[in-house]
């Protein structure tokens, strides 16, 4: 099944967010590699594709898991975590309607 994993970032994450995002990136690879990943990537705290010292506000992860527990599991384990980045992470079953 899909999951949505939802995660805010706390205030001023950008350093934080540079210093593990090359971890957090495999992590993501893998599922890819994997044929799980639907989508991924960070919300800019503005509105622009590059919101240089503006940061991000969180990040939106939609990937296949066997269950729940899986899934948050996978989360609890992101870089991000150990990093300080994420203030709270919220994990939901996603249904894909389209495209």
């Amino acid at each position: 099944m899909l999951y949505a994993i939802i995660s805010e970032d706390v205030d001023n994450s950008l350093p934080l967010r540079m210093n593990a995002r090359p971890a957090h990136l495999e992590r993501l690879q893998q599922l890819k590699n994997e044929g799980r990943l639907v989508l991924a990537g960070p919300c800019p705290a503005i509105d622009s594709n590059d919101p240089g010292e503006a940061g991000f506000t969180g990040s939106i992860v939609v990937a296949e898991f066997a269950s729940l527990t899986e899934a948050k599991a996978w989360a609890d384990a992101d870089p991000y975590i150990d990093a300080g980045v994420y203030r709270q992470v919220t994990i939901k079953p996603f249904k894909k309607v389209l495209p």
